[in-house]
Parts: C-alpha cells; structure tokens; sequence
C-alpha cells in the first residue's frame, strides 16, 4: 500500500535524540531509568510520615510545637530540591545537524591530511588555553562535536552534558552545569533532616522511658524502631557524599576531573577552573548566574508523517461541484423597474450560493477585484451584472472573507454584502 508524506508541526522535544524521557509537553527531563528515582521519593516520604505520626504528636506535647513544624519545613525544602534536581536540563548540548557534522568531518579530514592505508587516524583533539593551562577538546563521535572544556557525554541518557558531574541513579537524572547546586541544597538540606529526625527519635524514646519503661515504650510506639534503623544507615551514606560534594565545591572540581585524576596524580596539572579561594570557588558554584538551556524543548519543527494513501483520501476529500441556477443577466430589452429587482436579485443569490471549485474560472471585469471562487453561475451572474449596469464607487475587503462593495443604481446608492473566499 502506498503512503503519502504530510507535513506537521510537533515540538521539538519529540524528535531530541538521545535516551531522555519527556513529561508535561517537553517542561520535564530525566532519564529513562526512573525506577531508583521512585525509590529515593518512597524513603523520604515514607520516613517522615512514619516521624509525624509516632514522634510529632508526643514531642510537640511535652517539649515544643515548633518541632513539627520545622520538620515539615524542612521536609518541603527537600522536596522541592529533588525535584528540581530531576526534572531539570542538567545542561545538555544539542548535537551537530547533518550539514555541520559534514563540514566538521572534511575539517578534519583536511587538517590530518591522507593518512596511509593500515596506519591509525590521529586523535581528533583540539587544544584552547584557559588560565595559562593547555586543555583538549574531545571530539564525541555520537554528538559530531568537539565538547566544550569539563562536558563528557553520559552512557546512560547518550547525550553530552556540559561540566558533567556524574548520572546520579537516586535523582534519575544526570548533574551537570544547570542542576548542581540544586542537588548540592538537596544533600546538604537531605542530611540535616536525617540528622533532625534521627535525633527526635532518640529524644522521644528516652523520654517516654524514663516515664514508662523500655518495654512499655516499645509497645506504645511500634513503629520507632524501624524508623529509626532506617535513618541510621540512611545517615553516614547522605552525610558522607554532602561531605564528598563540599570538599569538590572549595576546589571548583567535578566528580568526573577527580574520578579521572585530571588535576592530581600523575599528571601534576593546576586546576585552571580554581581561584585558589574557597570562598570564591564557592560562590561560583552554588551562587553564579542560571543559565539557561539551549535545547529549545517546547519550539516548534516540521516533521514528515507517512499516512497510507486511502486514510489521507479520507481525511481530505474532493469537494463535489453544486451546481446553481443563475439569475437572469438584463440587456436593453429589460425595462428600467425590472433593472433594480433583478439587481438586487443577482446580489442575494451570489450571498446564497456556495462557491464550488471548477477548472475554468469565468471572465472577471477589470473594475471589481477577482474572488478566489468565482467558479458559480451564481457569482459569474453577479460579476457580469456589476460589470454593466452597476457604477462601484469603492470595494472594501473585510475581515470574515467578505468583500463590500459601495455602488450606485440609477442614482439609489446601496451597500450590499457579495460573500466568498478572497484570493490568497
């Protein structure tokens, strides 16, 4: 069966390459594998709740109601940061279109020169100077571009992610150089409310000891003790990496540059990216500008849909030809009372009849400007009429397809409303 291309328009967040997975029309972005993602929300979610209805009640009873509270506000903060962190642009940058890739690739292949048969091409590198330190610029072969300084095209989401971090699995998302600092505040405000939380537990339980024993407090709060296992091993593992991230941030370093050893080790490089200035490099880092993402996710393109020939019939039928009885057309036999009747007959026959297409289109007088229609007997009467017996004093084209013509008859002028498709 044979298809037909019609062209439509769909955003541009549908035709992205890559492994991303979009929700809210194009305004959310995160990764495919979103299964640990769901489990990092049900931890937090379900260890407060577990908090607020064991702790809470008891704890804003006999030491402050401003416990609760601040734990909730620190709980929506949490929240609201993780959320930020996954479904935001981590900063992914737009592959080459296929002419760029082309002149890209005879770039290159002109800077190499003929390289001889069974020797191996030379890296394609380029080199740019930041802060006095010489750093390369990788060609990513699945991009068709030479990243910019600290990206590096994540393996799971197949895209280049400029100042990659790492693909973080509990965010479902990747870090980069637009959501760092949103999973910085979600570590950082995450261990305080372990830390938070944690501690209450431990108040509450020795508190209702000290009243009622340990085993009476058992059974009165059953679910404490699971919640506070929870928290203890969630703990050192939130509270490490914030220290792991805090120790990158004084340093103005990637997980990726110091995985890779990039400014240490071996290699014996000055970090070029570093003032040499925690407070500096911090700032940075969690207080530089926002920027905006270059994917264009919501912008409009064309796109080519082949639909089978049949459904496309259907969908856009042949319009069949109706065919209309004309009015009479006056000559100098008519007397001068029909002249006026048939004039205004002609007019409200051209309002009724619906213009139908036709191969050829009937003569158009040189004074009234052609309709796009004018295919009718009904509409070929009405031009004729004017062309002969009418005098047009102005022809207004209006806004509902509609043309207005000013004219005069055997001096009684009249408006009268000629309707059809204007020529486009």
């Amino acid at each position: 069966m044979s298809a037909v291309m019609i062209a439509r328009k769909v955003r541009k967040w549908e035709k992205l390459p890559g492994k991303n997975s979009f929700c809210c029309d194009g305004r959310v972005m995160m990764a495919r594998q979103k299964g640990v993602f769901y489990l990092t929300v049900f931890l937090i979610v379900g260890t407060c709740s577990l908090f607020f209805a064991f702790e809470c009640p008891y704890l804003a009873t006999h030491l402050s109601p401003a416990i609760p509270v601040f734990a909730i506000v620190l709980f929506l903060f949490v929240m609201a940061m993780l959320l930020r962190t996954s479904f935001s642009d981590p900063g992914v940058l737009p592959r080459a279109l296929p002419e760029e890739a082309t002149f890209i690739e005879m770039e290159i292949e002109a800077a190499n020169g003929n390289v001889p048969a069974g020797q191996r091409p030379p890296p394609r590198i380029r080199n740019v100077q930041i802060n006095g330190q010489i750093v390369k610029l990788k060609y990513c072969h699945t991009c068709k571009i030479f990243r910019p300084p600290r990206a590096s095209h994540c393996s799971i989401c197949d895209n280049c992610v400029d100042r990659f971090d790492h693909h973080c699995p509990w965010v479902g998302n990747c870090v980069g150089k637009r959501n760092y600092r949103y999973f910085y505040l979600f570590t950082l405000s995450l261990s305080l409310l372990t830390i938070y939380i944690f501690t209450f537990a431990i108040v509450h339980v020795v508190m209702r000891s000290v009243d009622s024993g340990f085993v009476k407090t058992l059974q009165d709060t059953p679910g404490t003790y699971p919640f506070m296992l929870v928290c203890f091993f969630t703990l050192w593992s939130v509270v490490g990496l914030t220290g792991f991230h805090s120790y990158l941030i004084s340093l103005n370093q990637t997980t990726n540059e110091d995985i890779k050893g990039s400014w240490s080790g071996k290699n014996r490089l000055q970090n070029p990216y570093s003032h040499k200035n925690i407070v500096k490099n911090c700032c940075e880092v969690l207080c530089g500008p926002a920027y905006p993402s270059v994917l264009d996710r919501r912008g409009l393109t064309q796109d080519d849909l082949p639909v089978p020939a049949s459904t496309a019939a259907q969908s856009n039928p042949v319009p069949q030809t109706t065919k209309t009885t004309a009015p009479l057309i006056p000559n100098e036999h008519t007397p001068d009372d029909a002249k006026s009747s048939i004039a205004d007959s002609a007019i409200s026959h051209a309002e009724k009849g619906s213009p139908s297409p036709k191969k050829e289109k009937p003569p158009t007088p040189a004074k009234v400007p052609p309709l796009a229609s004018p295919e009718t007997d009904a509409f070929s009467s009405f031009n004729l009429y004017c062309d002969w017996h009418l005098n047009i004093h102005s022809i207004t084209t209006m806004t509902d397809n509609t043309i207005r013509l000013s004219i005069t008859h055997e001096g009684i002028t009249n408006e009268e409303m000629a309707r059809g498709y204007l020529l486009l």
